[in-house]
Formats: structure tokens, sequence, C-alpha cells
């Protein structure tokens, strides 16, 4: 394959610098260093669910080759369609697969009436929680590679997201709204419509999805959350190309802000840095959920 993933969420080789470089980043965030919260008033574009994609505020600036989409969609409002910021074009998933992988997983255990074994439960752990990449090869084969995920997501209700060649789970492609799909399976109290009851992840599975995102080691601790003022659960992705030398930065999550409960993904490649695509996606969610409020 033409491109080659130089790194994906934390190899084990690699965990210590990347926790620095996490580290470094939220603090310069903490401090002030990345753009504050954008209003509502600042949209150019009426985001109201099921309107036209909205282009972002221009603070929250994707410079160079670097795009962002992000999909927003409260929980307690009484639309059923995200809101959707930036083209909802598919992007690379890096990580924020390993959501959709254990799914699928969860899927299979719902389907022979037997839960996770302790082995794939200590798996199902490690991935989410630390983004071991050597527990989501072993999941990743387990639920049958790319056909595996298609068959899970037909019945979850996705319709754009193409899983990776061979064993690249990274290489994914997604879109923001197929995000926001996945995420509801998990965390909306209302059933998806194009998941049929039976079919659906049952409470165990979701209960199990849920706790996991909830407790995601603290060098993790960045993207959607930004836009939070209490709770959050999430799953961040990133990789750097080979090719390119550029990053792919993607967070996944529901957070809380303002009373209400949000689903929100933001996807992004083309960032010159990992710091600058983690400042571009909290940017972006930041507004986007802002907007969102106003609505």
């Amino acid at each position: 394959m033409a491109h080659r993933i130089r790194s994906l969420s934390h190899p084990r080789g690699t965990r210590a610098a990347a926790g620095g470089v996490l580290a470094a980043t939220v603090a310069a965030l903490l401090a002030g260093g990345a753009t504050g919260p954008v209003t509502a008033a600042a949209a150019t574009t009426s985001t109201r669910s099921g309107s036209t994609p909205a282009d972002f505020p221009a603070s929250v600036q994707a410079r160079g080759k670097a795009r962002v989409t992000a999909a927003v969609l409260d929980l307690d409002g009484t639309g059923r369609k995200p809101a959707v910021y930036g083209a909802d074009a598919p992007y690379d998933t890096a990580s924020i697969i390993k959501v959709d992988i254990l799914a699928a997983m969860l899927l299979r255990a719902q389907d022979s009436g037997h839960a996770l074994t302790a082995g794939e439960r200590a798996q199902a752990k490690a991935m989410i929680e630390r983004s071991d990449n050597k527990a989501a090869n072993a999941l990743w084969r387990r639920i049958g590679l790319a056909s595996g995920l298609q068959a899970a997501n037909k019945r979850l209700g996705l319709t754009s997201t193409k899983g990776g060649p061979g064993a690249k789970w990274g290489l994914t492609r997604t879109t923001a709204s197929d995000q926001i799909r996945l995420l509801r399976t998990v965390f909306d109290t209302v059933p998806n419509q194009k998941a049929g009851s039976a079919s659906a992840l049952n409470d165990t599975s979701r209960t199990c999805l849920r706790t996991l995102m909830s407790h995601i080691a603290a060098d993790q601790s960045w993207g959607v959350s930004a836009a939070a003022d209490s709770g959050w659960a999430l799953k961040n992705g990133w990789l750097q190309r080979n090719t390119t030398g550029l990053w792919d930065v993607n967070s996944v999550g529901r957070i809380t802000a303002g009373g209400h409960h949000y689903l929100v993904a933001v996807l992004s490649d083309g960032s010159t840095s990992m710091k600058d695509g983690v400042a571009l996606v909290e940017r972006a969610a930041r507004a986007a959920v802002s907007s969102a409020t106003a609505h």
C-alpha cells in the first residue's frame, strides 16, 4: 500500500514520548494557548438539526492543508439529526475505530449468548482505555477484519464506514455523521431507527463501552472533552502518514455542557504536527458545541 503508518495511538516503544507530547499539549491548551470557546453568533451558517452542513467560524483556523469536520447531536433536544460543520467527507479513523471494533465484538458475544471471555475483557479494556494496538490487532482479527466490521456496522446503522485493508484497521475510512450513528448505539436512550431492536447493542454491551470510554488514560484526556463543562466519555485517534508527514487527529464521544448531553465527533487531517491537530480538534469541538447550544 502506498501510505504507511508511522504511528497509531501509542505504540509501546513510543508511549512515553507520545505521552510527553500530549501532556505538553494539554498544558498549553489549559494555559490559554488555544483559541477559547467560540460564541454561536460567530457561526456563518445555521446549524439546526437536519440543515445543510455549516461553515466553521474563522477562529477555528484550519491552516495549510489541514481540514476538519465536526458533527454534534443534542441528546436532550427534539431533533434527531446531528448538526454538521464542514464537509461530511471520509477521513482515516486511526484509533477511534477501536470503539467500532469493540461494538462488533460485543455483537458477536450477544449472538453467541455468552459474555466476553476474561482475555477478551482485558483486551477490550486495554484497547479503549490505553489505546493499546496489540489488543486492537487481536480483536480486529477476532471480528473478521474489515468484512466483520462491515457486517456489524450494517446492524448498527452505519452507512459510510469502510474497513481498512488487511490488518490495517487504522486506515478504516469514516465520516463524522457515521461516528454520531455509532455513538448513538452506545449513549442514546432513543433507539437508532436504522438498527433493528433485535440486532442493536444490548444494555450490557452499552454499559461496557460507556464505562471504558469514561476511564481513558490521563494522557489521552483531550479532544471533544475540551467542550465539556462536566462529564465526558471519549476515544481519540491519531496517526502520522509517512508519505506526507501530516497528521490525522480525531476525537469522538459524549460530553455534558450547559446541562445538556451531546454526542460529538470531530475528524481532521493534514495538520503539520500532532499538537496542531489536537488544538484544531479542540477548537472545532468548542465551536460546534457552542453553536449547538444556541439552537
